[in-house]
């Protein structure tokens, strides 16, 4: 089929209008254009669409059936339109975001849903993945938006500061370190660990740090959750180590004693990171610039690409 919008556009006018010439100054455009149009929009439908009488014009049966799948068609290149428009402005969207444990656990329940709650037609694919993943999905363009806790300075992503995050231990009432107002990792790398699973950030920092000092850390049980972690240090199971505030989630509701890690490197900051804050679509860079807002960030034009 060789009509096009403009084409049905002006037929659905010439019949609203009753007369070709009455169309065409609606729609300020030549009667003779007009006229070549419907002529055209005739052939290549080859069935005649009006009757042409000195009064003006009347659709035939057929004028009438495409009249009204016209305005329909019509309809839907305009919600189309409509549709696009909302995601060039950000109203609407889809984005995928990867996160690691301490980011889901901490952070983005209460900032997701209060952005979700400014933007309730835009969509969020949020994925648990190890830090190390997280910056590799936002690299590869797997993930529009990636919150990680940083190793080593990921290649191929622009960083931004999100929340500190303070890491503390947590051991059984009735555990030897249970007394102490403070414990180093030596003090802590006599005992059984319990952890979270392999390539976990704070399973890597503890044993980069212990391996730097000559020692082992004995991990006796790797699990999936911070809260499972809580469920097996009460159990005596081992000692954990887990962001503070978590820690002070699940503490309440076990026998559960929560200990500050003398350690420079249990102060830690979150970060996010995009492959491109520019290129980023509308509803993504709204949620960068709203999890920044949250965790007191400075503004996206500040960005930092990383080196």
């Amino acid at each position: 089929m060789k009509h096009d919008p403009t084409s049905l556009k002006l037929f659905v006018r010439v019949v609203e209008e009753g007369t070709i010439a009455a169309a065409a100054e609606k729609e300020f455009i030549a009667a003779a254009a007009v006229s070549r149009r419907i002529s055209e929009l005739e052939s290549t439908l080859n069935t005649q669409l009006l009757l042409r009488t000195n009064k003006g014009v009347e659709p035939t049966a057929a004028g009438v059936a495409l009249l009204n799948l016209a305005r329909r068609a019509l309809h839907e290149l305009e919600a189309v339109y409509v549709q696009m428009q909302d995601y060039a402005s950000g109203v609407r969207g889809h984005i995928r975001v990867f996160a690691n444990i301490s980011a889901i656990t901490q952070f983005l329940p209460r900032e997701l849903k209060d952005f979700l709650a400014e933007h309730p037609q835009v969509e969020i694919h949020l994925e648990e993945k190890i830090s190390t993943a997280v910056t590799r999905a936002v690299a590869d363009n797997a993930a529009d938006i990636g919150i990680y806790t940083p190793g080593s300075h990921p290649p191929g992503v622009e960083v931004f500061g999100y929340h500190p995050d303070t890491l503390a231990v947590i051991v059984a009432e009735d555990h030897p370190l249970s007394a102490r107002p403070r414990l180093t990792l030596d003090e802590m790398l006599d005992y059984d660990f319990v952890g979270l699973h392999a390539g976990s950030a704070i399973n890597t920092l503890i044993q980069g740090v212990a391996s730097e000092r000559e020692r082992a850390v004995q991990l006796r049980m790797q699990v999936t959750g911070y809260d499972v972690l809580c469920l097996m240090v009460e159990a005596g199971h081992g000692i954990g180590v887990l962001p503070e505030a978590v820690a002070r989630l699940h503490a309440p509701a076990l026998k559960l004693r929560i200990i500050p890690l003398d350690e420079t490197w249990a102060r830690r900051e979150l970060k996010i990171c995009v492959r491109r804050y520019d290129a980023l679509p509308v509803a993504a860079r709204l949620l960068v610039d709203h999890l920044r807002r949250r965790a007191g960030g400075a503004a996206p034009d500040l960005v930092q690409p990383a080196g």
